[in-house]
């Protein structure tokens, strides 16, 4: 789980050389031509022939060209960085990065459509990673009249850009930040990462269903940030289990777990939830819980962030029987999967990322719903199963569209399996 602003990967290769031909992109796909036959060659004889008239042929018909759905995609490119005179950052480079990976994934996506019969106008625009770029492109007629507009990609920028449209219209979509939509209060917003109250919500479901504990242990390190996991969570737990599972919640100073042990079951799996991402806190804690589970069944759950997290050791993670929530699991043994690697490899002589997986998962999904003639001025977006991750939309009133599934993975022979 990436925070919003900040948490930017690591990114592979050094691809500034691409930004200059994706500044020049306008269209996405080229027309598709039908060759009309030539007419036939009259020749003459010396002795003609007088034949029958024969009714005039009606030159060949040309099948009209389905007209070009426009798709406006706005990346923080920062091409002013690459003009003579101009340096990106780390820091930059590592966006401008992304930002073509995930061009690349959503074109790849498009051509494949194309070769169906769609078409489309794919349009490219750079906010530079910057609000006041991202509020002047909101007023821009081409990005205006779009079918669909994908981006901007940070928070900021998609602020200052959603403020400028919010009377009713077609989708904008937020296609790598989970922030949450009430940061924005755009009713046109499509939120495509689920933001951390839907992994809190996913994690009490799985819980509440599956395991069905009698009670549940919520381990805090006294940060307030925290809260916002673990209040989704309890609210959800509450709900669905009608109050019948107990939610146990301790502070944990310098790791100490004493207060819990004459409340837990020698048989049963006894269920922790720790929510913070702090290393001390994460350290001090897992190590006291893995002396807990020589005596005690332990089942743990944890943040998103974890996966990420190379402090924490999956011999570790195992033993605790820990699970965490993802939205970018993606199965590499799957056909779809391998054929998608196969077409990006062959087309750009490189590895995606995960953000190119991303960038196809959403070419893919907007590009059939636009090729199925979906008016998007009142789009119904189904549920949908990408590389990546799976697609289930709610609409919440003032907010938008919001993604919000997410998988329950589970650390097995030392790697996370999806169990859910």
């Amino acid at each position: 789980m990436t925070s919003v602003r900040n948490h930017r990967p690591q990114l592979s290769g050094n691809k500034w050389f691409i930004f200059v031909l994706t500044a020049l992109i306008i269209g996405a796909c080229s027309p598709k031509i039908r060759t009309v036959p030539s007419s036939t060659v009259k020749t003459t004889t010396k002795n003609p022939v007088i034949k029958k008239e024969k009714p005039a042929e009606k030159p060949p018909v040309k099948t009209p060209e389905a007209k070009a759905s426009v798709i406006s995609l706005i990346l923080p490119l920062g091409l002013d960085h690459a003009v003579a005179g101009q340096s990106y950052t780390a820091a930059k480079l590592k966006t401008a990065n992304m930002s073509i990976e995930y061009y690349q994934g959503f074109k790849l996506a498009l051509d494949s459509l194309t070769s169906t019969g769609s078409n489309y106008k794919l349009q490219i625009f750079d906010s530079k990673d910057d609000a006041a770029q991202s509020h002047s492109l909101s007023l821009n007629p081409q990005v205006k009249n779009s079918e669909i507009i994908i981006g901007p990609v940070f928070p900021d920028d998609v602020k200052a850009f959603t403020a400028m449209l919010t009377s009713a219209r077609k989708p904008i979509v937020s296609p790598l930040s989970p922030a949450a939509p009430a940061i924005f209060k755009n009713q046109n917003l499509v939120t495509m990462t689920p933001p951390l109250e839907y992994h809190a919500m996913g994690a009490a479901t799985y819980i509440a269903k599956s395991i069905k504990p009698k009670k549940v242990f919520i381990l805090n390190s006294g940060f307030s940030d925290e809260k916002l996991y673990t209040s989704p969570f309890k609210r959800t737990l509450d709900s669905l289990s009608k109050r019948k599972i107990q939610v146990v919640n301790i502070t944990v100073t310098r790791g100490n777990l004493t207060p819990l042990v004459a409340q837990l079951s020698a048989k049963d799996q006894n269920i922790f939830l720790v929510s913070s991402t702090k290393q001390a806190f994460l350290m001090v804690t897992l190590r006291s819980l893995d002396t807990l589970s020589k005596k005690f069944p332990v089942t743990l759950f944890g943040h998103p962030s974890w996966e990420k997290f190379a402090f924490l050791k999956a011999a570790l993670l195992q033993r605790l029987n820990t699970h965490i929530t993802s939205t970018d699991k993606v199965d590499y043994k799957s056909a779809e999967t391998n054929t998608f690697l196969r077409s990006y490899r062959h087309t750009y002589h490189t590895e995606p990322t995960d953000f190119a997986i991303k960038g196809f998962d959403h070419g893919l999904y907007f590009g059939k719903l636009l090729a199925d003639g979906e008016d998007m001025s009142k789009a119904e977006f189904e549920d949908y199963t990408g590389l990546h991750n799976s697609f289930h939309f709610i609409k919440k009133p003032g907010l938008g569209w919001i993604n919000t599934h997410v998988d329950i993975l589970k650390y097995q022979n030392f790697d996370l399996k999806k169990v859910e």
